[in-house]
């Protein structure tokens, strides 16, 4: 199986910044195409936040644009995502996502992990 093991999470003042990690990790990967980040806040639904392909494409929510930058490491099947300047509107349990895990010998349509709480406030 592949997990998705996330790391970074945590309290911050509005106005300051987190970086989160997240790591795939389990069978023989051999590619990723899509890795990203949802979030969800209390009472709310689930939303996305960025997305990053293997070949590079983003794609952001319009109220992060700006502010947040999502990365990854290909060879280390490791995307990231820079949040500054953050807004107590973002506060919220943060989930990695994979779309289309290239193992061996088994492909994965989606995979989630298992999320990571980001809270802003003074």
């Amino acid at each position: 199986q592949v997990q998705l093991v996330e790391s970074g999470g945590g309290l911050v003042q509005p106005g300051g910044s987190l970086k989160l990690s997240c790591e795939a990790s389990g069978r023989s990967i051999f590619s990723i195409w899509i890795m990203g980040w949802y979030r969800q806040a209390p009472g709310k639904q689930r939303e996305l936040v960025a997305t990053l392909t293997h070949s590079g494409s983003t794609n952001y929510t319009d109220s992060v644009k700006g502010r947040f930058t999502i990365s990854r490491e290909n060879d280390k099947h490791t995307v990231y995502l820079q949040m500054n300047t953050m807004k107590p509107e973002d506060t919220a349990v943060y989930f990695c996502y994979a779309n289309n895990v290239i193992t061996t010998p088994t492909r994965y349509l989606e995979i989630w992990g298992q999320g990571t709480q980001v809270t802003v406030s003074q």
